[in-house]
């Protein structure tokens, strides 16, 4: 047998025993997810299933916030989780209460805030700040989410442009409801979330993002959850999500991905 076919021959019997091992240890992983992430989420986990072997189980909520889906509220009435996947802020709260594994941590896209209207309306202009400011002057109604991407727009974003006063009466958070969702409905003129969240929902079109001088970019990241049940197994869907092979399908909804590097 050649030097090369013994090689093939290894790294094909390696390749077998690593997929009997998968099989032997196939387990079911719960995790708690973001809004923010659920399309490409969506996507790579039956890839990360027929892969390993595993069977993923999730719960979706916002990172942060009282609705009775927040991710915070599950953990708080004991709702079992293997992996968190939140807000970088929030993650890092979990954290420091003792819900999740900080040396697990990993930081997985960048995402940006963006700007919908009902489908067919015409698209104003944003593409300064300026313009941002005065697009929001003129709107009739804004809607925001009840997550990180509008706590900026509502406590910061208004207030950088010098219009808190003028927003007070027309501009409103959405709690447990995608924000494209009311646009599309007419409920809102303007709608502002992270542009994952925006992508998915029908109804609305994109008028693209914040401008760069007061763009919030918000981290998702991912961590084991304190008393996981199946640690092992929690890492390697962290790992897979953090991997090249997932970036594709972050960056089509609307996600920038990390390098595969845990936080500090």
């Amino acid at each position: 047998m050649t030097a090369i076919k013994r090689t093939v021959h290894l790294v094909l019997c390696v390749a077998t025993l690593l997929a009997l091992h998968a099989a032997a240890a196939a387990t079911e992983i719960r995790v708690m997810v973001s809004g923010g992430l659920s399309a490409a989420y969506k996507e790579l986990v039956p890839q990360f299933e027929r892969a390993s072997g595993h069977t993923v189980v999730t719960a979706y909520g916002p990172s942060m916030g009282a609705t009775e889906n927040a991710i915070p509220v599950r953990l708080a009435r004991g709702e079992r989780a293997d992996v968190l996947i939140m807000v970088g802020d929030a993650l890092g709260t979990m954290v420091a209460q003792g819900k999740a594994i900080g040396t697990t941590r990993v930081d997985l896209v960048r995402s940006p805030i963006g700007m919908v209207v009902r489908a067919g309306a015409p698209k104003p202009d944003i593409s300064t700040p300026e313009a941002l400011k005065q697009t929001l002057l003129a709107a009739r109604s804004v809607a925001y989410s009840d997550s990180a991407s509008g706590l900026y727009v509502g406590t910061e974003l208004f207030a950088r442009l010098g219009i808190a006063d003028q927003m007070k009466g027309k501009a409103r958070m959405i709690p447990a409801e995608p924000v494209a969702a009311g646009v599309a409905r007419g409920d809102s003129e303007l709608g502002f979330q992270q542009i994952s969240e925006l992508l998915p929902v029908p109804g609305v079109d994109l008028v693209g993002p914040l401008p760069e001088p007061v763009q919030k970019i918000t981290v998702f990241s991912a961590a084991v959850a304190t008393g996981a049940n199946e640690p092992e197994a929690a890492k390697a869907l962290i790992a897979f999500l953090a991997s090249p092979g997932a970036a594709p399908a972050l960056r089509k909804s609307g996600l920038e991905p990390f390098e595969t590097t845990p936080a500090k």
